[in-house]
């Protein structure tokens, strides 16, 4: 990477700054990439559907709600994720299966781990604004993610 979130807050003092709550689960510590945004809670069926689509770099923002009673990422979808070609996740709620997701070459934040998987429903809402840990992201902002933290900028501060 040719960036450190450090160094974009000394270039970019008004980017957003997220609480220091998120850890980081997957195996690529730092990623960046706009963000496509879902709203759901308990019910990761929008999740799912989104990482079978063309991720062309972006990174899933899943504002959660910050519950604390089901995971929203594993494995499996995680796996598709990689497949299609998305950078990360950041996730305002829990994962699971921390060993694989830690094995996989994707980009990952979330509060904490839980090992219970969501109910299906075919509930959640796509491209809405969300707002958590201090931040308002809206589809197409630039999300930036490594070991210091997490940054929301309106538009790309690095160079390819």
């Amino acid at each position: 990477m040719s960036w450190t979130t450090p160094d974009l807050c000394d270039q970019y003092p008004d980017v957003q700054v997220a609480e220091p709550v998120f850890r980081g689960y997957g195996g690529r510590v730092a990623f960046a990439g706009p963000a496509v945004t879902v709203k759901c809670f308990e019910d990761n069926s929008r999740v799912r559907e989104l990482a079978a689509t063309p991720g062309e770099g972006r990174v899933m923002v899943v504002d959660g709600g910050g519950s604390l009673r089901r995971a929203l990422l594993g494995d499996q979808i995680a796996a598709n994720a990689v497949k299609h070609g998305w950078s990360g996740f950041l996730i305002f709620g829990c994962v699971r299966d921390v060993d694989a997701l830690a094995a996989l070459p994707l980009g990952v934040q979330a509060l904490a781990s839980h090992p219970m998987k969501t109910d299906k429903r075919g509930l959640g809402d796509v491209d809405v604004p969300v707002a958590f840990a201090g931040l308002s992201i809206a589809r197409g902002d630039w999300v930036y993610a490594d070991a210091n933290g997490v940054l929301v900028a309106g538009a790309r501060l690095h160079e390819a």
